[in-house]
């Protein structure tokens, strides 16, 4: 990583360019991705009536909460008003609606002091997104949807953009994924058992970046970037968006960041869908893309019923 871009003015075309070279992108808050966090923290605020849900892991044990947040990560990322405002921010931020595909929004909840770091608070270790199977043109974004500080963060590990690392991912099949490890993830409390891509060899965090942004900013970066989450000393708990795109034009041409150590199988494609209708992802892009290692009980799209 070279270069951090603050609210750049550029094409879509070359931000892609640049972010597919490794660099970053950061974009302060604005009227699309300050609506998008206040949906979000009303659907959060929700789930805590009478209580600040940042705090409110010291106030219950740790299986109550879960049995609170997890019901209402699907309830979040399967709204349609939460898809139509992601739309908002996609188009806000320059992309054509018309070549972008998007997937659905993950809300995450990063507890401070260890309170819980599997499942549905999953702490990330080191990785790359695409040793979980998406495509090397995938693009990342993140916002906090409250204020957040540097113990609470996600940090960047630049040294490995473009330096290889032994990892599991050659034992990830997505669709395995799909059929088990995300279905169980509301049942990891103490600890996290499910099998997932991790690195296989020494790692120093050192040196690391971490973005700081407002409330309703976003960080852009693609999906080959080795990063992980902070472990949280906040004394408060974390809670952030996540979504991914692709462009079917980068698809097509195969533009994409380098693949230095990704070796998995199935691909999360068929995940996307066109900003600016819904549609599905065309048959022969993901064709292009998958493995074709489909397990006799794989799952190609996750549904959480």
């Amino acid at each position: 990583m070279n270069t951090v871009y603050v609210d750049a003015s550029m094409s879509d075309d070359d931000r892609r360019r640049k972010l597919f070279g490794g660099q970053i992108f950061l974009f302060t808050p604005r009227a699309s991705t300050n609506a998008l966090c206040d949906h979000t923290a009303e659907v959060v605020e929700s789930a805590f009536p009478g209580m600040d849900p940042r705090y409110a892991q010291f106030d219950m044990p740790v299986e109550r909460y879960v049995d609170i947040v997890a019901p209402l990560k699907p309830r979040f990322i399967h709204n349609a008003t939460t898809q139509r405002l992601l739309r908002d921010v996609i188009e806000d931020l320059g992309c054509d609606l018309a070549t972008t595909y998007q997937d659905v929004p993950r809300l995450r909840m990063v507890t401070s002091d260890a309170y819980l770091t599997s499942g549905v608070g999953y702490a990330h270790h080191l990785h790359r997104d695409t040793w979980y199977s998406a495509p090397m043109a995938q693009l990342n974004w993140w916002m906090p949807v409250y204020e957040i500080d540097t113990e609470c963060s996600m940090a960047f590990h630049p040294r490995y953009w473009s330096e290889g690392v032994a990892n599991g991912s050659a034992d990830f099949n997505y669709y395995d994924w799909n059929a088990n490890g995300r279905r169980q993830a509301a049942s990891q409390v103490t600890a996290d058992t499910r099998r997932q891509p991790k690195p296989e060899q020494p790692m120093g965090t050192d040196p690391q970046v971490r973005f700081v942004v407002p409330r309703g900013g976003v960080v852009l970066f693609s999906g080959a970037q080795m990063h992980s989450t902070v472990p949280n000393t906040s004394g408060f708990t974390r809670y952030s968006i996540d979504f991914r795109t692709v462009n079917v034009a980068d698809l097509a041409s195969g533009a994409a960041a380098p693949n230095v150590d990704s070796h998995c199988t199935g691909t999360s494609l068929r995940d996307f869908r066109r900003s600016s209708d819904f549609a599905a992802m065309p048959d022969d892009l993901v064709a292009k893309y998958d493995s074709g290692v489909h397990p006799d009980h794989g799952v190609t799209v996750f549904s959480p019923g």
